[in-house]
């Protein structure tokens, strides 16, 4: 069942991709995912540029004789999603700062479709795969190079063979791969050994051989429309979990507020009589499937309102499929404002994100900015081991934006 929301699902499995290319990095691919064997051979080295037509996050369509005076084309297959593209951003973006006055060109391309991929695997991105929300990434982070979406059909990333994000090709002057693979051996920047990419950029603008042609392109794996994705089965676990909904008193407000785990937490406060709450609903539930398995996050939605009010809440809550905690406080507004610490309208919502120790990371009142509130969450969240500079990268993205 793939329902509309459902389709915002994104995967993040670190993966050595190719039979002949490497073995596996980090976390084993789930079962039928990414490339398979013969079915999206790589582009070979002395290949031609693939001819393409792709939109792009300016609302063009793009071709390569766009680029036709450059002296190198590379074209990146990146993506929202995944933590390891997302940490070789600054290493692209350097590379475009010391080539590109000396004749380099970079388009980037997104291979995915977010229709193939779980909330699960989404648990490091503030937003999906699709080609709007490509344009609220590109927005935030402020890069100058093309990111086109090839996700409808995947037409070009076939042709490219895309083992992974990231996965870069270099082509000359007459437009023939001269490289591809990784843009260097580690996607953690302090310890890499070896500079894959660079070195094979030094090499062609000196006219000399590319010393190694092809490596092992590294990273999450492509989102291939073609691959079972458990999208499916993932909605069927999420219809069938119970949606329960227990009582709070001022003092489970108090520890919920306290927030003594070490991970941030989201706080949704509405009214039970509110005519909007409901359709907000979906984006905070989004949050937590995005958040919950991978990285142990919660969300807990406090209504405030009587006993009597429960039935109809808890109907509501399971035609959003919220088998997150669900509380009902029965006390005065006021006494909530004096247990959570804050203050806002006894009419309008609520929202708040809690680092570990309860300081206030986001607040609004009334209708939230999602993607800001993840945002939020993803500054506050501790790493795992799978994914070290996953926090920093969001901490330093989040204050590069706000300097803009």
């Amino acid at each position: 069942m793939r329902q509309s929301f459902a389709s915002i699902a994104i995967g993040t499995v670190i993966v050595v991709l190719g039979m002949a290319r490497g073995g596996a990095q980090g976390q084993a691919p789930a079962p039928g995912r990414g490339i398979q064997p013969n079915e999206h051979p790589i582009l070979a080295i002395g290949a031609p540029l693939p001819d393409f037509t792709l939109p792009g996050v300016d609302g063009k369509m793009h071709k390569p004789s766009e680029w036709a005076s450059a002296k190198v084309l590379a074209v990146v297959f990146e993506c929202n999603h995944c933590p390891t593209s997302q940490l070789y951003e600054g290493r692209l973006e350097k590379l475009v700062a010391d080539f590109k006055g000396r004749g380099m060109a970079v388009v980037s391309i997104n291979p995915n479709n977010p229709k193939s991929v779980r909330y699960d695997e989404m648990g490091y991105t503030d937003m999906n795969d699709s080609l709007a929300e490509m344009k609220i990434r590109m927005q935030f982070r402020g890069f100058a190079w093309p990111y086109l979406y090839d996700g409808e059909t995947q037409e070009i990333a076939n042709k490219f063979g895309v083992v992974a994000t990231p996965h870069i090709y270099l082509f000359d002057q007459d437009r023939k791969l001269r490289y591809e693979g990784r843009i260097d051996d580690n996607q953690r920047e302090d310890l890499v050994k070896v500079q894959d990419a660079r070195n094979a950029l030094d090499a062609m603008f000196a006219g000399k051989p590319v010393p190694v042609a092809d490596t092992k392109a590294f990273g999450c794996t492509t989102k291939w429309l073609s691959k079972s994705s458990g999208v499916e089965q993932e909605m069927e676990r999420f219809q069938a979990s119970p949606v329960t909904m227990t009582a709070a008193t001022a003092d489970d407000l108090k520890t919920l507020r306290a927030n003594a785990t070490d991970k941030p937490t989201l706080l949704y406060v509405y009214p039970a009589k509110c005519a909007t709450c409901a359709a907000d609903f979906p984006e905070y539930m989004k949050t937590y499937w995005m958040y919950h398995k991978e990285r142990g996050f919660d969300l807990t939605t406090i209504a405030m309102g009587a006993d009597a009010d429960q039935p109809a809440l808890v109907e509501m809550l399971k035609k959003q499929l919220a088998w997150n905690p669900n509380r009902l406080f029965t006390g005065t507004h006021g006494a909530a404002e004096a247990a959570l610490g804050v203050t806002w309208k006894a009419a309008m919502p609520l929202t708040l994100v809690l680092a570990p120790g309860g300081k206030i990371v986001y607040q609004r009142e009334g209708k939230a900015d999602i993607v800001q509130a993840r945002r939020h969450i993803l500054v506050t969240m501790p790493d795992k081991q799978a994914y070290i500079g996953s926090q920093a990268y969001w901490a330093a993205a989040v204050a590069a934006a706000a300097k803009r």
